[in-house]
């Protein structure tokens, strides 16, 4: 396993396994199997419903939990400083842990300086071992960099092959935010598994367009957390440390970059009243 080590010196393995859109009554069942073949980096989130699942599966797995690194994040609904605490303790309970090694506040909307102080409490009292952000755009991100206490340690957002990040990384690397993937795979978006790139670059490694994309963003320095709720592709996405993308393979592979989302604009005001609608539903 390859990891990323964050501004604080916390180690972030570079390949996860995500539960987003993972049906809580399956969840539990879902994380046991990533557990079994060897993932120690666990992704999921209040808005995911699926906390008590994840926490039945670290509980039940026989893995100690300081080989583990798990993350969630607190929802809009939740935001505010003391809001975001109640809701922090509360994901701790669902989770069964004392702490998460990574927390995230999942979206830059409501009294998202409140829920940051939340945080950077939940750090202070050893609640979180590192704290960031997800879906902050570069413009939020600096903002938050440059007036709190403690900067985001992380930023989780959407970055696969067709949205790279260029200029959302740079911001990220000049304030020493980590890059987290989101959506490695684009959902299956733009024919992305038989995309003819992917296809012929993973043919020369004997890998699967999948596998070839993955491997692109952890070479990139990108930690990834794709999900899958079948086993073989558990295995499949975690096969992808037995081989390196040399610069001819990385230059075809950049240039598929659209420099764009295939999902949202948080600058969408739609989009801003669907995620608010949203957060009075996620308790």
């Amino acid at each position: 396993m390859d990891y990323l080590t964050l501004s604080n010196n916390v180690r972030m393995p570079l390949l996860g396994y995500g539960v987003y859109q993972v049906d809580a009554g399956d969840a539990e069942r879902c994380v046991s199997d990533a557990l079994e073949t060897g993932y120690r980096h666990i992704d999921t989130a209040q808005a995911y419903y699926n906390e008590e699942g994840v926490g039945a599966a670290i509980a039940k797995s026989g893995v100690a939990r300081d080989e583990l690194f798990l993350t969630t994040k607190v929802w809009i609904y939740h935001a505010g400083e003391k809001n975001a605490a109640a809701s922090i303790d509360g994901s701790l309970r669902k989770l069964g842990c004392d702490y998460v090694d990574l927390l995230l506040i999942h979206q830059p909307f409501g009294d998202y300086y409140g829920t940051w102080r939340a945080l950077e409490a939940a750090y202070r009292s050893g609640k979180a071992r590192a704290i960031g952000v997800s879906n902050f755009y570069p413009d939020r991100l600096v903002d938050l960099c440059r007036f709190s206490e403690i900067k985001p340690m992380v930023n989780q957002v959407e970055t696969h092959v067709f949205q790279q990040q260029r200029a959302a990384r740079e911001v990220m690397d000049r304030y020493g935010v980590a890059h987290e993937s989101w959506g490695p795979f684009a959902e299956g978006r733009n024919g992305f598994f038989s995309n003819p790139v992917l296809a012929a670059v993973g043919a020369k490694h004997g890998k699967t367009a999948a596998q070839t994309a993955l491997r692109f963003l952890i070479q990139s320095g990108v930690a990834v957390i794709p999900k899958s709720v079948r086993k073989e592709r558990m295995r499949e996405n975690f096969q992808v440390f037995d081989f390196e993308l040399d610069a001819e393979d990385l230059g075809a592979l950049r240039a598929l970059d659209k420099g764009e989302s295939l999902f949202f604009s948080h600058y969408d005001p739609e989009f801003v009243e669907s995620m608010a609608d949203f957060g009075t539903r996620v308790m």
